[in-house]
Formats: structure tokens, sequence, C-alpha cells
């Protein structure tokens, strides 16, 4: 293979390892991880004087737990706030928010008054002010509403301006998945996804919400003219929230507010059912575009064939013929630099101490025979767009989570399809097969396609390369869903049989 195509797909794929190795680990998924993916805080007490939520003893802390259809909620009484969310159609799944819808003054101490199926209604008096906090559910859906009244009970005009935290953002390292977590903030002009470790002020926001890697929590003020917050508590801790303006009460006066609520996972269809708008909460990063048509197609399959790992395949299936005319030029390019190497080789033994001449009459030899050198790289550095997408699509689909398929428990991890009683090093006690099988498939490629009648030395490189290559990408998948590998290795395979069919010709 000419040697400047071997270094263009190396560095290709060199950009890839880089990019695993710099940001992969944020999405490193062991047992223990999928049981505690939320966004766990230490207990936490109001501050006042910097609106913020601060670290508080366990003791001090009293919940009980609401249970719904679709979930099962710890509320903090005193707080009347959610401490977190665990979701019944997702197994050991929870969304951990922290103070919760909280109202943020420090001398509230909330009870709760009343409990319905659909109801959870907290009360707070003293000689200056009555609040109620009322949570409605829906029985069909994650959506709620939270309605706050404030009542002036004194004798005297009462200025009310408390902020409402949605949820609190951890950023810990010890914290599993924690970088996948960010704010939403929805204004009238731009989604802004953030994750910022700063005080700053968003006015009139349309919704706020916080994700984590499968989850959300959506809150939109009903007729309320607000204030997006972001507070910072320590180098970790973010807190989410909005405030309204101040309101002057009289003696007897009363302000009610209602907020729009959403609890629950980062599902396309479920959000639209409760809001359209809040869809903007679900965000790929750079090629999002991409990644939501691509997972757009994976749902319709889905839907169709009624397995995802199924709907992986003929997805991997459909993007390769779609793409197949790049492939093909791929291909065919690889082979027509196979047919030139022994011309090229002549080349350099005829001007190998003449480079410029050298460059000159290998440069003539491609244009006479209409080879591009680059051909075959070409298509592969526009696939990696569409790689990076479907991994952003993939690696936050809770759709994947659970989903099993042949030996595969969890599409969303790693196959772990060979485990063992004991631990073995590095690799624990499982072996991950799909990225070994994905490597020999790439391994198999290069051999068919290598390049014959090269000198010692690129004969030599390209051996190097037929090892490394597949190494790289094995290291590179191993600890990725098994739907995302199972995705490429499907693709290899197809490569490969087509590659098969060309050397035969």
């Amino acid at each position: 293979m000419e040697k400047r195509l071997l270094l263009a797909m190396f560095l290709s794929f060199l950009i890839m390892f880089i990019w695993y190795v710099a940001v992969v680990p944020m999405y490193h998924i062991d047992n223990k991880e999928v049981i505690n993916n939320n966004l766990t805080l230490a207990k936490t007490q109001i501050n006042a004087e910097q609106n913020t939520l601060l670290p508080e003893s366990k003791e001090n802390i009293s919940t009980f737990i609401f249970e719904q259809d679709k979930f099962k909620l710890e509320f903090i009484e005193s707080r009347a706030a959610i401490k977190e969310i665990v979701f019944k159609d997702y197994p050991d799944s929870k969304l951990s928010l922290e103070n919760g819808l909280a109202i943020d003054e420090p001398i509230l101490a909330f009870r709760r008054i009343n409990t319905t199926n659909n109801s959870v209604l907290f009360q707070y008096v003293d000689n200056y002010k009555m609040i109620t906090k009322e949570f409605i559910f829906s029985n069909s859906s994650y959506e709620l509403w939270l309605e706050i009244n404030v009542q002036n009970e004194s004798k005297a005009p009462l200025k009310i301006n408390y902020p409402l935290w949605l949820g609190t953002l951890n950023f810990s390292s010890a914290i599993a998945y924690s970088q996948f977590q960010e704010a939403i903030i929805q204004t009238q002009e731009k989604t802004l996804h953030t994750v910022v470790r700063a005080n700053k002020d968003f006015p009139k926001p349309e919704f706020i919400g916080l994700r984590n890697r499968y989850f959300c929590a959506i809150m939109q003020p009903d007729k309320i003219e607000t204030t997006a917050l972001l507070r910072k508590i320590n180098g970790n801790l973010v807190q989410v929230g909005i405030i309204s303006k101040d309101f002057n009460l009289s003696p007897g006066e009363k302000i009610k507010q209602k907020f729009h609520i959403y609890l629950g996972p980062q599902n396309l269809q479920l959000i639209k059912a409760v809001n359209p708008q809040w869809s903007a909460i679900i965000y790929y990063g750079t090629f999002d575009a991409i990644s939501q048509l691509l997972i757009q197609i994976l749902d319709f399959i889905q839907r169709l064939v009624h397995n995802w790992g199924l709907a992986i395949i003929i997805l991997s299936i459909t993007v390769y013929f779609l793409l197949f005319p790049l492939t093909l030029k791929q291909m065919r390019s690889i082979k027509e630099m196979q047919v030139l190497q022994p011309k090229i080789e002549e080349l350099r033994n005829i001007y190998k101490n003449n480079p410029q001449k050298l460059n000159k009459e290998i440069m003539e030899l491609y244009k006479e025979h209409k080879v591009n050198p680059f051909g075959g790289c070409l298509p592969l550095i526009l696939q990696i767009p569409i790689f990076f997408a479907l991994y952003q699509a993939l690696i936050r689909s809770i759709n994947l989570k659970g989903a099993h398929f042949l030996g595969i428990k969890d599409l969303s991890a790693p196959d772990q399809l060979l485990a063992f009683k004991f631990s073995l090093p590095i690799l624990g006690n499982a072996i991950n097969i799909l990225p070994i099988l994905m490597a020999i498939a790439m391994f198999v490629q290069q051999k068919i396609s290598s390049v014959g009648s090269m000198n010692k030395s690129a004969a030599e490189q390209q051996k190097i390369m037929t090892l490394i290559m597949p190494i790289i990408l094995a290291f590179f998948f191993y600890p990725m869903p098994s739907g995302l590998v199972l995705y490429w290795l499907v693709n290899n395979l197809l490569m490969l049989v087509h590659q098969f069919k060309i050397r035969i010709k």
C-alpha cells in the first residue's frame, strides 16, 4: 500500500484514538456504574446568603416514598423537595435531584398534610405567611404540575421572590457518567446546553432543564416572568433554577404560581407527547443533526423488527449501502495502487538519488492511469463524522439500556459475552468478544488489500500497520457499548465480503 495512504489512514485512526483517550473515560462502563447511574450528591442544606445548597448531616433529613405507575419518588418532607426518582420501566436507573423543586428559604420547614394516588400536598405556616406546595402527577406519562401558593398572614405588606431550584449537577469524577451532565436553558433566541460552573442569569427563559446520560428534568413556568439561574456551590456542584420578579402581597392577599414539569427518560417521542418544545433538551453535540437522523431511523426499524440488536444490524447494512459509492471508490483505489506498485518500485530504483524527479514521475504515472493516490483515504475521512454522530446517538440512547440481543444482556454496555467466576488483570471477570472480532475482521481486510512487489522497507511498514491498526481498533472499541461495536462489526464484515469479491475477480 502506498505509504502516504497508510499514513493518512493511520492519522485518521490516531485522531479517533486521541479523542477516545481524552473523552471516552467519561463514558467508561462497569457493573457498579450501571447500578449507580445518577447524579448522587452529599446531603444538602439551604444557605440563604449564597442562594445555594450546602452539605448537612443525614440525621437532619426525613424522607418518604411516593409511588406512581411510572416512577418512585423520594421526597424530603421538611423541604417539600424531591431527592431522587427511580424509574420502573428502566431497572437500576434513577435521577438524583437533591432538593429538586425546593424553595430557597432557610427558615422554611414544610410538613406533609395530604397524600392521594395522584398528588402530594405540603404546607408551611408562620406568623407572616402560609406557603403550600402541591405536586400533581399524571398516571399516563412522566409529567407533573407543581402549584405554589403564598398567602400574606400578617398585617403588613410582604415581599416574595424565592428561587425555585430544579436540581443540582455534580461534576465530581467520583460520580458515574458525571460528564454527561449539563444544564439546559431555552430562550426565545436559542437553546443553551452548558456545563459552566459559575453564577449566571438568563432572563425570560421559556423552560429550563438538566440531564445526565439517560434521564432529564424539565421545568416550565406557567404565565410567570422568570429569570433562569445557574449557581456554583463549589468546584463540582452547580444548581439550576429560576426566580420570579418580586411580588408585594397586601395583608390577606394570596398569589399562585404553576410550573409544568417532566421527570423521565430522554426519549423524543415521550417528551414530544408532553410538550414538543421540550424536545430541544435532546442534543448530541457537534454532529447533532446526523445523530438525530440516525437515531430516528434506528427507532423506526426497531418498531418493525421489535429487537434493538437486529435494528442496529439493519441500520449498519443500510448506512453501508448508502455510502457504498464511497466505499467502492476506496476499494478500487487500493486495487489500482496494487496494480501500479511494480512500476512505482521501478521508478524508485531508477530515481533513488533524485527525490524531486521521482515524485514528478510518480505523479505523471498516477495522471496517466487516472489514479488518485488519496482516493482510498477520502471516504474514510468522510465517514468519521458519521462515526462520532452514531457514537453520541447510541451512547445516550435510553432505548438500548437493558436491551437484549443473542447473548448480550445490555446493548448500552460492553457485551461481556465470555464471563468468568474469577477476575483477570485489566479485563476483570469478563471478556468483550465483539471488539476482538472487529479487530480480526480488520486484520483480514488489510491482509487482503496488501500490496505486493514492495521494497523491503515499504513491506515492513505495511506489515507493522497491518498489526497495529487492528490492535488500536480493539483498544478503542473495547469499553464501548456493545450496540455501537455491533454496528461497526457488521460494517467491517460487509467490507470484508466485498473485498473478497474484488480479489476473486
